[in-house]
């Protein structure tokens, strides 16, 4: 059975199309830790960051300067740890790696 060139292309587009579908739905039932969200025409989940924020930051005792920061990097990354100790880092890599550059040290509370 002969198939014409663009026949073939669309189907080999469709099915990069749902496989960056699943991966994408697989990324987001592990992705966004704390927050509830709303999903973009995309599909990707975007979480409320002013409410997680203000959960990790609201016994800081720099409490606007760790929202503003903390907002930051979850624009960035759409994730915040939940909790407020350093030991829950590690939810979300994008938001634990993040440092200054200037110094060196974490960027997101």
């Amino acid at each position: 059975m002969a198939f014409s060139k663009p026949l073939l292309a669309v189907l080999l587009l469709a099915a990069a199309l749902l496989m960056a579908v699943d991966a994408q739905q697989a990324a987001d039932d592990s992705s966004s830790v704390m927050g509830g969200g709303q999903r973009s025409l995309l599909g990707e989940t975007k979480i409320d960051c002013t409410s997680a924020c203000e959960a990790r930051c609201g016994r800081n005792w720099k409490n606007k300067m760790c929202n503003k920061m903390c907002n930051i990097c979850c624009g960035k990354c759409n994730c915040v740890p939940s909790g407020t100790g350093q030991d829950t880092r590690g939810q979300c890599p994008c938001y634990a790696n993040m440092v200054n550059s200037k110094n060196g040290k974490p960027k997101c509370p």
